[in-house]
């Protein structure tokens, strides 16, 4: 069986559960493909009773008759019993099936998508929180795991949930995508060796999702990897993207719509810019979809130097949904070798920039420890002015704050006069724009270094490399 990869955090929530003297009803809930229904399966393969998953835009018949076909297997009953008239009664069949193991040994039951399981009119949710609220609190040895890639409607209908399930969340576990050291650790358990380099290449582009990383094949590089998966007809992300946003929110289109438009302004957009720029309407369902996006992980908001909330800016952070908006849709090049000739060209290089960007902000916790502050209360926040903009700062509590500037390439970097004097003007502007008081130090974050040159001893403080982002 494959070994479950990094999740350190999430596999001791699930674990101390097994030592629970209480009853456990545990949500899991992150992205499509990032790998909830392995960690589950992984970490309880030994204690999983029943496990059932709901299928998206099944009628509830369906959703019942699946019930009933899968309680027939686990039982091993050659004599398929009549579907369940609904819900209601489709628990207490699962409350006879487990009541017998629960006086033995702890037991988890294990359901799979739920959101699909709640259609309207289902009756599904109402009857779940019935069963747990009844019968499934009062068992010490039952732990109830759910799970569902509609992070929004996890967090609102279950985690956050007004009725019968309020507070009765016991652990919740939010799962994101692979970090750059997860990345490389997974690639490496399947035996594939690619320096760090082309692995952030592919990373770029798909991002750190394992269900796209197990696509990877041994003596590939990344240029054959991205060419076969994103450009070939048989390609598992070229059609990905409608299939991943229409499975996660019933108006895809709109969340679609806002995608394209953060998409199209790297620095991001603020909700008044978003609205101006796709035409949505001010209020709460406008305020709803953004959320969604945030608590899905495609989204990314980061409060400006100095601001309030009412500033917040919105960044797409998905890496693959930013590398098909730019290379896969409308592309009139397909087929074998087509990444190939797209990865020399002017726009993927000045693409890479604003990608590599986007994955040094997720990795700030690297970027602290590379630079010796991970102890020091810190914000991240942007900043951005008429005649500059600064796409990562540290705010340090010691009265200091970092300026990082992120640059991707396959050499050493080299600060040149002319670049010298742009950072410069840019340290200059913030300190006077801002009034601030505290030191300023400007921090590269660069793949292979700086080059030692005259400008970069006078300007650069401190250097973060490729290979501190790489640090567990």
């Amino acid at each position: 069986m494959e070994k479950l990869i990094g999740r350190e955090l999430e596999k001791k929530i699930l674990r101390e559960a097994l030592s629970s003297k209480e009853a456990e009803l545990i949500a899991v809930y992150g992205r499509r493909r990032v790998g909830k229904t392995f960690l589950i399966r992984q970490v309880y393969q030994d204690q999983v009773l029943y496990e059932f998953s709901g299928v998206h835009n099944a009628p509830v018949k369906q959703q019942l008759e699946n019930f009933r076909n899968t309680i027939a297997l686990t039982l091993n009953s050659p004599i398929l019993p009549a579907i369940p008239q609904n819900w209601n009664e489709a628990f207490l069949w699962l409350i006879q099936l487990i009541t017998p193991q629960l006086q033995k040994q702890k037991v988890v039951v294990f359901f799979d998508e739920f959101p699909w399981l709640s259609s309207k009119k289902s009756g599904f949710l109402p009857a779940f929180e019935y069963f747990w609220n009844s019968w499934g609190t009062k068992q010490s040895n039952l732990i109830i795991a759910i799970c569902g890639s509609a992070a929004s409607w996890m967090i609102q209908r279950v985690v956050n949930n007004k009725g019968g399930l309020h507070n009765r969340i016991t652990r919740k576990i939010r799962l994101l995508p692979f970090t750059l050291h997860e990345t490389a650790t997974y690639l490496k358990s399947r035996s594939i060796n690619l320096d760090h380099y082309q692995i952030l290449q592919i990373y770029m582009a798909m991002g750190g999702i394992p269900q796209y990383l197990k696509e990877v094949r041994k003596g590939e590089s990344a240029t054959q990897v991205i060419d076969r998966l994103c450009f070939t007809k048989d390609g598992l992300l070229l059609g990905e993207f409608n299939n991943l946003y229409n499975s996660l929110f019933e108006t895809a289109d709109r969340h679609i719509l806002v995608v394209k438009a953060i998409a199209n302004k790297p620095s991001g957009l603020t909700r008044n810019e978003i609205i101006e720029e796709t035409g949505l309407q001010t209020g709460g369902t406008t305020t709803k979809l953004l959320e969604e996006l945030v608590q899905s992980g495609f989204v990314n908001t980061y409060l400006p130097f100095g601001k309030n909330t009412k500033d917040l800016n919105y960044k797409l952070a998905d890496e693959y949904s930013l590398f098909y908006l730019k290379f896969i849709e409308n592309s009139r090049a397909t087929g074998n070798g087509t990444w190939i000739k797209k990865s020399t060209s002017q726009s993927w290089k000045s693409w890479s920039g604003m990608a590599f960007e986007n994955i040094c902000m997720k990795h700030s916790h690297q970027i602290k420890l590379a630079m010796g502050i991970s102890g020091i209360y810190s914000e991240e926040s942007t900043w951005r002015s008429k005649s500059a903009q600064i796409n990562l700062l540290i705010d340090r509590q010691d009265n200091c704050i970092n300026i990082c500037e992120m640059k991707f390439s396959n050499s050493e970097f080299i600060i040149d006069k002319s670049y010298a004097a742009e950072l410069q003007r840019k340290l200059t502007s913030f300190q006077n724009s801002t009034a601030t008081t505290k030191t300023l130090f400007l921090t590269m974050i660069t793949t292979f270094g700086v080059k030692d040159n005259q400008y970069k001893s006078t300007l650069v403080h401190q250097e973060v490399t490729l290979e501190d982002l790489y640090k567990s």
